[in-house]
């Protein structure tokens, strides 16, 4: 950086939290002290700089190195990553009007930024110079790894494209950019819209005290929206037909209205755009670029396991279809199963035949005793302690954040949780990085972990009590924490969960295996107002569930997995009409007409606004690999056992993405994933 250009920050560092380093504990971001004002100039600095560090390793006369052009672009670049980490965590976890508008002038100049690097020759030209020297450079593993990655990376972004396809690649990816954000955009501003209100006490026939309590907004007034912790009780207890319907459309439909918000039109572009970019890479179709990078490496390997799975999900689904609609028949209410009845008459099953109600386990899912269950598992396979921070800003009132020390009492990192909806937040959950681990000068810098949901909020005096699902989810995105806070890589960009697409979910899925466990949940289901231990008859009911209504939930998984390869392995850009499409690509895996896929084309987020296109597929993939690992506790007889928990952090959990994926998980299993395990849990043999 210039003279200049340090003066210049330093004079507004004092007004702009993001220049200079954090002083706060633990050098967290500080959001007490960031503004809206704030964002737009730390981007164009940061980028300025980073351009600025670019050109100075382009620049220089010496010969180019390891150390003077790899590492140089690692640690590149700390203003915009600092400014970048913060603002889109946030936008996606405390949003605004004023921050969209910011995101949608940002992401097309940080597009341009990107390529800007990719495409520089001359930068290109000293990368590979140095990866063709690679042989003689004596690379450590993680060294020799960075290298071969930084070098695959811009080829990957067109770097060894002619003048006129670079052209044609910036504009493809400055336009993706912004569609991109407009789809996630789209579907949060459709999910706020809809509410359905409900002012006759009839109409909450069937729906337990806990769900009526929860929606009441006024004396008299219930209102229901498509945040999960709304919708999913209602379908499930709701026994108004018409309201269910009336719910689940506006919940299938979100995105599909013909309004400023409808993603049909931003679907075909998008689609349309990465059939361009497949082309001008060289490759047949876009699933063939990113699965590249992945495990799979082709769409037909995919597609092959997804047909191995279809054929016994379909039987099992089918047979879920049967014994409801027979329900349905003994009723006399004289109607053909529908999607919006599924989970409603699931529920009914559950209640009649294995005298199964998920409302009797709430009480013993208080959300802070699921938390410290999970506290309690992590201490007893790796050592680890966690502990309360409250010396720290948080970027919300709701938001709490923790301390981890390992069993040698060393700071491992810090994990915030933000557990709520709000109109804010995008639903779902996820877990996100304020900052990445990696060593600088020989000190382990910690990671900076976010956990983000949308749990059941506390009503009045009754605390956030978990669904089943929701105790699921929690345990899940705390796996993907541990694969940060255990990461243990020299750089950055290989740290936690950088790592194979494929691959990710793997540390995350495990994690859920303990969820359920007899031993587990003797642990931390506690019943929230008397302390007692969940009794061993309700333990017996979630065991003999274990396997019930896996039909439907394979079957909605497999069918936006398919959705999804079927629009990325497409050759033709001409704009396709979204909902023939989806209705083609359902008819042709054969898609019986009650369920739909967990996720319809117009919000998806995951494959038009986040990083799984071509790639939802992973979950089950991973799956494989999870059910695969958790035998290896099974085979001990011991689900805590503490060789196999080491062996699973050594080999995974803190290499990231230093090797090779099928590399790391065979030196923890000593075997090729079997997908038998798998088969045999989700009951579809």
């Amino acid at each position: 950086m210039s003279i200049v250009a340090v003066a210049a920050v330093s004079s507004c560092s004092e007004s702009n939290p993001f220049y200079g380093e954090y002083t706060t504990p633990h050098e967290v971001p500080p959001f007490d002290k960031i503004k809206l004002q704030h964002y737009m100039p730390a981007f164009k600095e940061g980028m300025k700089q980073q351009a600025e560090e670019v050109e100075n390793i382009v620049s220089n006369a010496q010969a180019p190195t390891f150390a003077n052009t790899i590492e140089a672009l690692e640690w590149s670049g700390k203003l915009l990553e600092r400014v970048s980490l913060v603002f889109f965590n946030l936008n996606e976890a405390e949003t605004s009007a004023e921050m969209d508008k910011i995101a949608e002038q940002v992401a097309p100049m940080l597009s341009k930024h990107q390529d800007d690097m990719l495409l520089n020759e001359g930068l290109f030209a000293k990368v590979k110079q140095v990866y063709d020297q690679s042989a003689e450079l004596n690379l450590n593993l993680e060294q020799k790894r960075l290298l071969d990655e930084t070098y695959k990376k811009f080829v990957r972004g067109g770097a060894n494209l002619a003048p006129e396809a670079k052209e044609q690649l910036r504009v493809v990816n400055q336009r993706l950019a912004s569609l991109t954000l407009k789809f996630g955009q789209n579907v949060l501003a459709e999910t706020n819209a809809f509410q359905l209100v409900i002012d006759n006490p009839a109409d909450l026939e069937g729906l337990p005290q806990s769900v009526i309590n929860a929606a009441e907004v006024d004396s008299g007034k219930w209102v229901f929206t498509l945040k999960n912790p709304s919708f999913i009780p209602f379908m499930q207890y709701s026994a108004k037909r018409n309201l269910r319907q009336q719910l689940f459309n506006a919940y299938a439909n979100r995105g599909n209205n013909g309004n400023e918000y409808d993603n049909n039109a931003v679907i075909a572009e998008i689609v349309s755009l990465r059939v361009q970019k497949a082309k001008l890479m060289g490759y047949e179709t876009f699933a063939d670029y990113v699965l590249d990078d992945c495990m799979a490496k082709t769409p037909r390997s995919v597609y092959n396991m997804l047909a191995r799975l279809w054929t016994p999900t379909l039987r099992k689904a089918k047979q879920e279809a049967a014994n409801q609609q027979q329900l349905i028949n003994k009723s006399k209410e004289g109607f053909a199963l529908q999607p919006y009845d599924w989970r409603y008459y699931e529920q009914k099953i559950k209640q009649q035949s294995y005298n199964m109600d998920e409302e009797e386990l709430r009480p013993y899912f208080a959300l802070d005793n699921v938390r410290q269950g999970i506290f309690t598992l992590v201490e007893k396979l790796y050592g680890v302690q966690f502990s309360q921070v409250t010396d720290v800003p948080m970027y919300h009132k709701d938001v709490t954040c923790y301390s981890a020390r390992d069993n040698n009492g060393d700071f491992l990192g810090l994990m915030y949780f933000d557990f709520f909806p709000r109109p804010g937040k995008r639903g779902g959950a996820w877990m996100t990085n304020f900052r990445e681990q990696s060593y600088r000068h020989g000190k382990r810098i910690a990671p900076v972990i976010s956990l983000v949901c949308n749990f059941t909020p506390a009503n009045g005096n009754v605390p956030s009590l978990l669904t089943p699902d929701e105790v699921e989810t929690f345990f899940h995105e705390f796996g993907h924490g541990l694969h940060s806070l255990f990461s243990n890589c020299q750089y950055k960009s290989q740290a936690g969960t950088n790592v194979a697409r494929d691959f990710v979910e793997l540390p995350s899925q495990i994690m859920e295996n303990w969820a359920f466990e007899p031993e587990m949940l003797a642990l931390y289901a506690k019943h929230y107002q008397t302390g007692e231990v969940i009794p061993a008859y309700l333990i017996q009911k979630i065991v003999s569930t274990k396997q019930y209504g896996q039909g439907f939930k394979t079957m909605e998984y497999i069918a936006a997995s398919w959705l999804d390869m079927d629009y990325h392995v497409l050759k033709d850009s001409t704009r396709i009409n979204t909902q023939q499409f989806e209705r083609a690509s359902m008819d042709k895996l054969k898609l019986i007409p009650e369920i739909l896929p967990r996720y319809r084309s117009t919000y998806f987020n995951h494959i038009f606004s986040g990083g799984y296109y071509a790639g939802y597929y992973s979950y089950i993939w991973a799956e494989v690999l999870d059910a695969d690992a958790f035998d290896q506790f099974k085979k001990k007889g011991d689900i805590f056992d503490t060789s196999v928990a080491t062996a699973f952090r050594k080999c995974i959990l803190e290499r990231g993405g230093t090797e090779d994926a099928m590399v790391l998980y065979k030196r923890f299993s000593g075997h090729e994933p079997d997908i038998t395990p798998l088969v045999k849990r989700r009951g579809l043999e």
